[in-house]
This record gives C-alpha cells, structure tokens and sequence, in this order.
C-alpha cells in the first residue's frame, strides 16, 4: 500500500526459527529485488532496521573515494 508520494506499508512478516524473513512480492518489485541479489542490512537501536541493496550502497559510497 502506498501511503504517500514513494512511502510504503508492506505489511508484517514473521521471523523465522533461522532468523529469516521473506520481502512481500510487492516490495521486491518496487525496489527490483531478485533472486540472487545481495542486501545490505544496516540497523540503528532507536531508529530501526534498513535492508538496502548492495548496489545502492555502492553508488553512494563510491561518490566518497573519487578524485576532486
């Protein structure tokens, strides 16, 4: 569900006895999550947990090491 201009709610999902949790359909297609792709899980005690594709954070970091 799309609650404003690109906010969503997913939905729950339960953790498993591994630990493991499975995306909703609907946010894997949102973010183009595929089999086989590699997440970034970041977590900060207060805020939350943040899953971010690894290609995401590349970009982003890659910025940081280029010469100016």
């Amino acid at each position: 569900m799309q609650t404003e201009k690109d906010k969503y709610i997913f939905g729950v999902v339960k953790v498993g006895e591994k630990g493991q949790i499975v995306i909703p359909k609907e946010a894997r297609e949102v973010f183009g999550i595929e089999a086989g792709d590699s997440l970034l899980v970041l977590g900060d005690r207060t805020k939350g947990i943040a899953i971010v594709k690894t290609q995401v954070f590349d970009a982003a970091i890659s910025g940081v090491f280029e010469d100016r």
